[in-house]
Parts: structure tokens; sequence; C-alpha cells
């Protein structure tokens, strides 16, 4: 994902000392805080994008060694070779140990690596050899595990890439034609073609240019469009990033066309000079991460209160402080949970490459959590809830009555203009009624473009029909276009705008949209020809002339989508920026109550505090702005919430940013799939549930190591401290716990492919530590009253209550506790009655029973004797059985009170 992780940060380090809007003197350099970063770009960085915005085109193709018929695939491969691919060093991929030390430096590892060293040093070096095994099978099998999730997500994320429209010539033909390059393969010199939508895939310099208007929000925090062309207006000392001849990596056209030089890549550009100093200083964990983080440190907590505990015990009712000392140390790294950062990986990995056969693309791993912790999705209605496919429906004269002149002016509107062509423009462009409409082109000549804006709400084209005036015509929304309409087209009158037409409009449109019709209004004007351009102050005075009207049927499968996604648990929110009738109809239409509804003006009037509240209980936003719907995601986060946002235009970007998950299509805007996490192959709420689903199962199965981890090592402390205090020899030497723990470990890989109960994808789930925190007192217990039995049975029934017998007593807990350890994943992975109720995967049954078989052998090999064990009787083995099977049914039966108290994560 090239902008999305470093952008906000970006942001909040230079947009807080920007004005608005930018002038001669750039604020930036004089700027303080952290909006002193733009002031560390290098000097040659600026000098060069200073010396390429003055510069001749002649001199740049010199300067760049290329040609206005564009690089040859070999010129490109020779630069790239020379100065990399255009990557921001955030992008660049990790050499292999870089890589491996990453893998091993997590808490866990360095803490056992502490603990080998002490047993080194102590002389302990079977247990420092066992410790060391352990972090290296912990390290090689985390470092397998993130190499082939990266391999698949880099294939998935191919999948969905944003390409540049880039000029290549033939060598041998010397003809040049336009082709995709994916971005990370532009060089300084290629020829980029621009149009609206498209991310600025490199620091550039416009050749020509087409209205031409950029948001460079992302660099500057500038609200409004700037528009750049090919020669420049701007004095030779303004800052490099005000000049009108240059586009920067990680802006976005708004509107318009261009043909542009690359002058500069990767971390050459500013945005990557500055998304280097960001991501270094100003990196923040996000929810996963610090979820993640909140769980390890409760379990190191526990770890650091439990040893010492164990070392007083043990060193002041044995004497030995030294076997104490080496005990403990043992007790610690079993209390390490060194293969969480792998068991993680490997779920998240494995989650992703089901998503994709699911059509569901994963750009960044840990968002699949927040996938399945999603509990409010924002989405527009357009393509979601409907069909995509709008038509054409009327087109009438203010009145009401079909009126091919408005179809002509909206036609020329639609056609001149160079902005994103949106579904709206496609159906008037393909409208049946418009053959004639072409014959009109030959009359008419484009002389200016007023683009698009989310403030307006509409958009301008000036036409030339004679040398002496021109026309301007307008189409856009409703309320913005009559607040500049005072006149209106009546037949071939052209009467004033009063308020008994008012009343009369409205009462004609209200009645389209209570259809479903979505209504456009247009407008025209006609003024003197002049050479100077034209500006949004020329749209006032207009004569109102007419409405077009447009439909978009409902999906079928919206419906039971929405009840699939309820019955997760997931509350879906429309916000839209079309008008609040269309919205309803919809709404009605596909079976989404509609609780209240929210236009954009009510929202401008009320503080954060107050939209939260409203907002939660609000189904649908209509009339919205783009900075209105990343509010409501922002206050609906603030609330606790975990806010997706499904979104595929220009005007979502924000939204999806500000989103804890940001959710587009393959078909969107450039500038809408970089700022997305997931990209849907098929826009669909039902793909949609069924990611949802997948995350769920994803998380489910973390969190069952996390449970069994945490209750079990609570149990084995809670067993060994009974036991330290009554007999008089240690319950398992250090060497018996290093290798039990180590495998157990080994047992665990299977858990990212076990079955997880419907029951536990039906709400969303989060990261709870204190819920984790309950679980491991309430389960951690029980598994002492069967160690302490255990004691019992090898102390007065096998008579193991002497030093010399301490190996027979050692060695039958040892087999107890391993057993114990391992079946308990099967307990606790579901609230059902397990193996009957509900079965875990294969491969976890596989590895369980390898486990057991494994540990028992042991005892009866030759290497026994070397880890201080020894057969055990076969009579213990009955007992075992028993044990274990009333381990079992205690366990089931506290379960139940817990579910009944506490639920069931």
């Amino acid at each position: 994902m090239m902008f999305k992780n470093i952008t906000q940060r970006l942001f909040n380090a230079l947009s807080r000392n920007l004005p608005r809007r930018l002038v001669h003197r750039s604020p930036m350099l004089e700027s303080t805080g952290k909006g002193q970063a733009v002031q560390d770009v290098p000097a040659s960085i600026a000098e060069h994008s200073q010396a390429c915005a003055k510069a001749p085109i002649e001199q740049l193709y010199l300067q760049f060694g290329c040609h206005d018929e564009g690089l040859t695939e070999q010129e490109a491969d020779a630069i790239r070779e020379r100065v990399g691919a255009n990557q921001t060093g955030d992008q660049q991929p990790m050499s292999w140990w870089q890589h491996l030390w990453i893998c091993y430096r997590n808490p866990f590892n360095l803490l056992l690596t502490l603990l080998a060293l002490i047993s080194y040093a102590t002389e302990d070096i079977t247990g420092a050899l066992v410790i060391s095994a352990m972090v290296l099978i912990s390290t090689i099998m985390r470092f397998i595990q993130e190499a082939r999730s990266n391999k698949a997500a880099d294939a998935l994320k191919a999948m969905v890439s944003n390409t540049a429209t880039v000029l290549r010539s033939d060598a041998l033909t010397g003809r040049s034609a336009t082709v995709e390059v994916p971005i990370n393969q532009l060089v300084p010199g290629d020829l980029v073609k621009l149009s609206a939508g498209d991310m600025i895939p490199a620091d550039l310099r416009i050749l020509s240019a087409k209205d031409l208007f950029i948001s460079q929000a992302a660099l500057t925090g500038e609200s409004l469009p700037v528009e750049k062309q090919a020669n420049s207006r701007m004095p030779a000392d303004c800052h490099p990033l005000e000049q009108d001849t240059l586009c920067f990596m990680g802006t976005n056209v708004v509107s318009g066309t261009a043909m542009a030089m690359v002058i500069a890549t990767g971390a050459q550009t500013w945005f990557g000079q500055l998304a280097e100093r960001v991501t270094q200083t100003d990196q923040q964990p996000n929810a996963f991460q610090a979820g993640i983080t909140k769980v390890s440190w409760l379990l190191i907590r526990f770890m650091m209160v439990m040893t010492p505990i164990v070392l007083l015990i043990n060193g002041y009712t044995k004497g030995d402080w030294w076997e104490a000392a080496l005990f403990a140390l043992s007790v610690a790294v079993g209390l390490t949970p060194e293969m969480l950062p792998m068991i993680v990986t490997s779920t998240l990995a494995k989650g992703a490459v089901k998503l994709s056969r699911q059509k569901v693309i994963v750009k960044r791993l840990d968002a699949i959590q927040n996938f399945g912790a999603m509990d409010i999705l924002c989405t527009d209605k357009t393509g979601t809830l409907t069909q995509d496919k709008i038509v054409l429906e009327r087109h009438t004269d203010v009145l009401g009555a079909s009126s091919d002149s408005v179809l002509h002016l909206a036609w020329l509107n639609s056609y001149y203009q160079t902005g994103l062509k949106n579904l709206l423009d496609v159906a008037v462009l393909e409208s049946t009624d418009c053959t004639q409409t072409q014959e009109e082109l030959k009359k008419t000549q484009k002389v200016d473009e007023i683009p698009f804006d989310f403030d307006r709400r509409r958009m301008s084209v000036v036409v030339s029909e004679s040398q002496e005036h021109h026309r301007l015509i307008c189409k856009g929304a409703l309320e913005e276009m009559l607040s500049i309409c005072t006149l209106v087209q009546i037949n071939d009158e052209t009467v004033p705008m009063s308020e008994q037409m008012l009343v009369r409009i409205r009462r004609i449109t209200d009645d389209l949209n209570q259809q479903g019709l979505r209504v456009v209004a247009v407008a025209h004007k006609v003024m003197p020809a002049r050479t100077e351009g034209y500006a949004v102050a020329d749209e006032s005075s207009l004569i109102l002339a007419g409405y077009i009207a447009f439909l978009d049927p409902p999906k079928e499968s919206t419906a039971p989508a929405l009840k699939a996604l309820q019955s997760k648990g997931v509350v879906v929110k429309i916000l839209t920026g079309d008008n609040p009738l269309v919205a309803r109809k919809v709404c009605k239409d596909v079976g989404l109550t509609v609780d209240n509804m929210l236009i954009g003006s009510d929202i401008e009037t009320m503080g954060d505090a107050e939209l939260a509240e409203v907002a939660q209980n609000t189904t649908v936003f209509a009339k919205l702005a783009p900075l209105h719907k990343e509010r409501i995601v922002r206050v609906l986060r603030e609330r606790g919430h975990v806010v997706g946002f499904m979104g595929d235009g220009i005007n979502d970007a924000p939204a999806l940013r500000a989103a804890d998950i940001g959710i587009s299509v393959d078909s969107a805007v450039d500038i809408a799939k970089e700022a997305a996490d997931i990209i849907l192959l098929e826009k669909s709420l039902m793909v949609l549930e069924q990611g949802v689903t997948e995350g769920r199962r994803t998380f489910a199965n973390m969190l069952k190591y996390i449970k069994m981890t945490a209750s079990s090592n609570f149990g084995n402390v809670f067993s060994v401290l009974i036991a330290s205090a009554f007999l008089p020899f240690l319950p398992m030497l250090p060497l018996h716990l290093l290798v039990q723990n180590l495998i157990y470990d080994v047992s665990q890989v299977a858990i990212p492919f076990d079955n997880v109960d419907e029951e536990q994808l039906s709400k969303p789930q989060n990261w709870n530590a204190g819920d984790i925190g309950r679980f491991m007192v309430f389960f951690g217990p029980i598994s002492s009253v069967f160690d302490v039995l255990t004691f019992s049975l090898m102390w007065w029934v096998f008579k193991a209550d002497t030093v010399h017998a301490q190996t027979l007593f050692q060695s039958g807990w040892f087999i107890e506790g391993l057993l114990s350890q391992t079946l308990i994943v099967h307990m606790i992975r579901t609230r059902k009655v397990p193996f009957i109720q509900s079965r875990a995967a294969w491969p976890l049954c596989v590895m369980t029973l390898a486990v057991v078989v494994t540990g028992i052998a042991l005892v009866y090999s030759p290497i026994a004797s070397f880890l201080q064990l020894q057969a055990l009787p076969l009579s213990y083995f009955p007992w075992l059985v028993v044990i274990l099977a009333a381990y079992m049914v205690l366990t089931q039966a506290v379960k139940g009170i817990f579910v009944r108290r506490y639920g069931w994560q």
C-alpha cells in the first residue's frame, strides 16, 4: 500500500501550521513545530524541483535523456538499474537478514535469550541448549511463515495495484503507444498521461495540460484544488510546492487531463523525503498492534510476578537456592508465550489467502482482525445497495414536461467536462436520444471549464456558439443550482424566479425523488465572448432550463446481504451525497429500516459530541460533503465503535483514511484504492459479509492460543507453588519444564487451521486483556486440582515419596502435565462439548495425537536417562486416563458457569 500508512501522519505533521491557501511566499518555510518537517527536505531536491519548474521543455528532454516519443523499455530498464525502483523508504523490501532479525527481536525471544545466557553462565549447558532451541524454532518458524505470507500478500496486492499510463516507444519501429506500467516501475524521464481520479505517481513537470486541477492536501493541507499548467505564471522565487508546472507524488487529479514528465522518483521525491522523516518519528500502533501489545504485557507481567515467588518458596523450603534459581528460571521460560508472533502471522496469512478466494484482497494483514471486529459499516448507496447501472429516465423542463433542449444542454456539459466522468455523465452520453446532439458538436467549441467540487456540488463548461458570445452550461444538485438561478426558462420564454415558482419546482422534483429518481438541475446563460478564463463567480444569474432524472434500481442481493450483516452484529449506515428522498426510497426498497435521517446542513451546526450521539441512532446521512463523511466516521470511532467505510470515489478518500478499516473496490479511482486496507473484486455487501466472517474466524483462532497459553501457564505455576511448599524435592526438574514447553510449542502450529463455531462468528470480536486475565484466573486453577491428584497418586500409590524416588514422581507429572496442557486447547476452543458438538480440524487433532505419543515415548526411549526421566509402570496409565477424563468433565462444567456469567468470545 503506497500512501495510506503515512499520509495521515504526514498531514498531521504539516497541516496544523498551514493556511487554507498558499500564496506567493510559502507559509511552510515559516512554520514551526512539526510543520518544520517541510524545511528538512534536502536543498538539492528543492533546487532540482525549482530548476525543472522553469526549464524549457527541450532542455528537460536533454537533461533526462528522453524524447517526446517516450522512453523505450530498454532505456527505462537502464535508468531503473541506476536510480532504483519508484518506492519510498517504507516500501522498500527488506533483505532476508533484516527480516530474520525482526522475527527474532520480539520481547519473548529477547527474554528467552537472556534466560539462556543465565543458564550458560551457571553451567547449565543442557538448559541453555533447550532454551536456545526454543528461540531458534520460534524465530525460524515465524521467518518462514512471514516470508510465505508476504509473498502471498504481494501476489494479492499485485491484483489490485495501481498503474500509471506511460508513453513508450518501440526501439525497432520507433512508434509510440501508451501502456499501463506499475507505479513502482516509473523512472525519471518517463512521460505520464494524467486524467481525473489518478494518483500522481512521482514528482512531475507538466508538458501540456487541459483544465488540470490537483488536490495537494496530502502534502500541504490545502483544501481546494490547485490548477496546474505547462506555462508557469508564478514568480521565479516562489516555493517549489507552489509552482503551477509541478505535480508531486501523493497528490491526486481532481479534474482535467495532462501529459507530464517524471523528474524524481522514490526517496528523491518530496513525498518520499517527508515520508521517511514522519515514519521514523511519528509511528503509532494501530488497534490490532495495540491489542497484541496489551495481551503480551499481561503475560509478561504475570511471569515477572510469579517467577520470584517460585524462587523464594523453593529456596526457603529446600535450602538449595542454586537449584531453586534454575527451577525458577525454567518456570519463567515456560510462562513465556514465544510462539505468539508466529501464531499471529500464520493465522493472518491463512485468513488473507482464504479471503482472496472470496474476491476480497487484503492489502495489510492486520486489517483482517479489524474486519472481524467491525460493528458499524458506513457505505454509499450507489453500486452497493443499487445495481450501479444508472439510466437516464427523464429529461424535463422546469414544469416537468419532456424537453430535448434540456437534454442537449446536459449532453454538451457531460461531453466537454474533463473531470472524472461519473455514472450520471455516462448515462447522459449513452442516451439514445442524443444521436442528433453529436451533429451539434460541429457548431460548438469548448472555451473553458469550471470543475466540480463538493462545496458547490455543480460543474460548468463554457462553449462558443459564435464569435460574439459564449454559453455557460451548468448542471448540479438542485438546491445548489437554485441558489445561483434568477430566471426560469418556460417554453421559449424566460421569466423571473419567484417564490411561487420555487414552490412549484420543489413539488415537481420531490415527486421525482419519491419515485426513486435522482434529479440533476440544468441551467445556462449567454455572455459576451472574452479571452480571459472563467471562474466560480461567473456561475450567477443563470437561467434554469429543467432537470435530468436518473434511475439506479436496487440489487436483488442487497436485502439478504443486509440481513446477513445484521445477524453478524454489523450495523449498516448509508452515507450519501444524494437527495434524502431518493435515499429513503432506495432504503425502503431493500428493506433497510430508516430510523433517523441527517443531512449535511444539519451536521454543519453540530459539535462533535452532539453529532456522535445523533450518529449512533441514525441510519441514513444524505447530501454529504467528503469532510462530513470523514467526520461521521471519526466521531463514531471516538464512541468506541470499530468503523468500516466502503467507498470508491475521490470524495471517499478522507473517510477511508479515517476508518478503522477502509474498503474499496477494484474499479475505484486510484486515490480510493490507495487509501483502502481491503479491496473487493466485486462491489457487493454479500462479499463483505463473507469477509467479516473470515476476519472473525481468524481472530478466534489467535485468541485460542492466547487463552490456552494464559490459563495453562497460570495452572502450572499454581501447581508448582503447591508442590514446592510440601515436597522435599522439586516436582519437576528445570530440564523437564524446558523439554515439555518445547514439545508443547511445536504442537501449536496447527491452531491457525482450526475450525470455529458459528456462534463465535455471530458478533464482533475485539481485544480485551481484562477478559483474558479473567479467563486465566477462572480456568488455570482447574488443572492444578488434577496436578495435585497426580502428586498424591505418585506419592501414595506409587510410593515416589523420597529424594531417591523423585525421578519416578517427576516422570509421572511430566506426562500428566504435558497431556493435560495439550488437551486444554480442545476444551477452550469451543463453548460446546468438545469432540461431540464441536470437532477440531484434522491438523490440530493430528498434532495433539503426536504430542501424546511423543510424550509417552520419551519416558521409554533411550534418551530417558539423559533427560532424567524413567519408564512408568503400566498401572499408571489407567489412573492417567481417569485423571484426564475428570479434568475434561470439570472444565466443561466450569465453562458452562463462565459462559453464563461472562459470555464467550
